[in-house]
């Protein structure tokens, strides 16, 4: 009867270990989620990657972080879902992350995203100009009249759209205007029904690799006096090469370039987002970019500190400054 007793105790206390136990792992659990764009596009593949990276399941993970890649409509939706508190992080261009922070631009007369914090820059977002190559369309200015796509509201691609179109003279009521993701729009386009659409994203991108393999595509140059003077204006892009046949049949093609960014909120405690940016810069994180993307050799530590158009966050500085990649 005595061992009989002693089974019972031993088990129903193993219960009650096991069950504080799973509470105490719960309880030390941190989800994070990552604001992406378009399941097309660069920012989700990325996203997926990084998540998969810095989870406490990955080869150098944070322990308790469940990191997830959510998509979205991009830039400014993935900066409203930091500040609304239904993303913990997100991908952003850095010309969206600048205006948001200081108020101007796209944000002026809305306030001021003083809580964005960045984590890391990650790599160049090339804007691509998408065109049927049957459309007759050579330049930018070429595209008065046709069925364009500027992408959707929220994304970072129709701020820059629009800034280029006003660049050459043009803005969206000297076009017929769409607002749809490059993967709709490739639809369209292989249909006769779209002539050409832009996009703001590393190459090659996915959707439009898949719409050159199936339909004759070009990409508009965006260079000549009006791109040396949007370089002057607006110092977060960069002059960018898309090199030939990164899609198929298309040559080489002059164009513009902003940067790629993960951001945060302040309000993310220090301790976390320092054992995040460690985590992203491990040697199984760096393995995991290399080989999972073609852009991913592209995201660098040293890179990660350049591009800071919005304060570092004191998590992520205090890991650079311990890497010695920012004084």
């Amino acid at each position: 009867m005595a061992i009989s007793m002693t089974r019972r105790a031993f088990t129903a206390g193993a219960a009650l270990i096991a069950a504080g136990a799973h509470r105490a792992f719960a309880q030390s659990q941190a989800f994070f989620r990552i604001g992406t764009g378009g399941t097309a596009g660069t920012y989700y593949p990325i996203g997926g990657l990084i998540a998969n990276a810095i989870s406490a399941t990955g080869e150098n993970g944070v322990p308790g972080l469940v990191a997830t890649a959510i998509s979205s409509n991009g830039s400014v939706a993935n900066i409203n879902a930091i500040q609304s508190g239904s993303a913990e992080s997100g991908f952003t261009q850095s010309d969206v992350a600048f205006w948001a922070h200081s108020g101007t631009g796209l944000y002026d007369g809305k306030g001021k995203v003083e809580d964005l914090r960045l984590i890391a820059t990650l790599y160049p977002e090339t804007l691509h100009v998408v065109a049927r190559a049957d459309a007759g369309i050579k330049s930018i200015a070429d595209l008065k009249g046709k069925r364009v796509s500027i992408d959707e509201p929220g994304s970072g691609t129709i701020v820059d759209a629009r800034i280029v179109l006003a660049a050459y003279g043009l803005s969206e009521q000297d076009i017929t205007a769409e607002y749809l993701k490059p993967g709709p729009s490739g639809e369209k386009m292989r249909d006769g029904a779209l002539d050409a659409y832009f996009f703001v994203g590393g190459f090659p991108a996915g959707a439009i690799t898949e719409l050159a393999a199936s339909t004759s595509i070009t990409l508009v140059p965006v260079s000549g006096p009006e791109a040396e003077k949007m370089l002057g204006d607006y110092k977060f892009f960069s002059a960018n090469t898309v090199p030939a046949e990164t899609y198929k049949g298309v040559p080489e093609t002059q164009t513009i370039s902003v940067a790629a960014q993960w951001v945060t909120s302040a309000k993310q405690p220090d301790d976390l987002v320092y054992n995040i940016a460690k985590s992203l810069w491990s040697e199984g994180s760096r393995k995991a970019l290399d080989a999972g993307h073609a852009k991913g050799k592209l995201i660098t530590r040293d890179n990660a500190v350049t591009s800071l158009g919005i304060p570092l966050h004191p998590g992520a500085e205090k890991f650079y400054k311990e890497a010695g990649v920012l004084k």
